[in-house]
């Protein structure tokens, strides 16, 4: 996969586009990149243009911008996305992702036909959960980055994968994360706000993807509101991670929720 790269105002966004037809947006987890993709991205762009960028302090991409938050990553990528000229996009959001692509349909769900949140929450973080991200603020701060991934990515995992070699894939994609991105990242998540009120009030096609052994985000955090047009749906035998420990099953979601919006 080719990748390319877009100069916006405060940012220089590096990212993977792929085949042609209606256009699917794919946002990586924290400390991840477009590389995450790798097993989705040819599959999808058979039928569809799959636009999948590094966010901004991941993978290749870079940011000017200090102290950024969800909704200022969201503002990001729709000037990124405007570069495209596209009418509507179909979005689909990893944990980080999915919290970006949350504030993305709260601020500009005209320019949406739909959106996913795949092994992500609208809730905030609790009070424990922000001590971790500080903590890990000051681990990067004082340690690198490479300890903070050695911690972190065998947690995004079930433990039935762990011997897998996608996690050690998914480790040197975390190396690659510049360290001021993952701690400017890290503040943006903590401070992030209770966003069910975006699940609550939208009339877009919605589907929620939780994974049936996720350590992260469990599947009562990700399906916190139920609607008809919401769907849910559970991916057996995988973690944090359904596009690598079960990508056919996530890919066959994707597809069928493209399909029946």
């Amino acid at each position: 996969m080719e990748t390319k790269s877009a100069t916006l105002k405060n940012s220089t966004i590096t990212y993977v586009d792929e085949g042609e037809g209606e256009p699917i947006v794919l946002l990586h987890g924290f400390c991840g990149s477009s590389a995450y993709w790798t097993e989705v991205i040819p599959v999808m762009s058979k039928n569809y243009r799959v636009i999948a960028p590094d966010l901004p302090g991941h993978g290749g991409s870079t940011t000017a911008l200090k102290n950024y938050s969800i909704s200022d990553i969201a503002e990001m990528i729709k000037e990124f996305l405007d570069k495209f000229n596209l009418d509507k996009v179909t979005m689909f959001g990893h944990s980080l992702g999915g919290y970006i692509t949350l504030a993305f349909a709260e601020k500009y769900s005209a320019t949406l036909n739909g959106f996913s949140l795949v092994h992500s929450t609208a809730f905030p973080d609790s009070e424990e959960a922000k001590k971790g991200r500080s903590a890990n603020m000051e681990k990067v701060k004082h340690e690198g980055i490479k300890t903070l991934i050695d911690g972190l990515v065998p947690k995004l995992f079930s433990p039935n994968h762990l011997k897998e070699q996608y996690v050690e894939a998914a480790k040197q994609i975390g190396y690659r994360t510049p360290p001021e991105g993952a701690i400017h990242t890290l503040s943006a998540m903590r401070d992030r706000p209770d966003r069910n009120s975006v699940l609550e009030s939208t009339s877009l096609p919605v589907l929620l993807i939780a994974g049936e052994q996720d350590q992260i985000i469990p599947a009562e955090k990700t399906f916190s509101v139920s609607k008809e047009n919401i769907k849910q749906m559970v991916i057996k035998d995988s973690g944090h991670m359904s596009m690598y420990e079960n990508s056919s099953e996530l890919i066959a979601a994707i597809k069928d929720f493209m399909e029946n919006m």
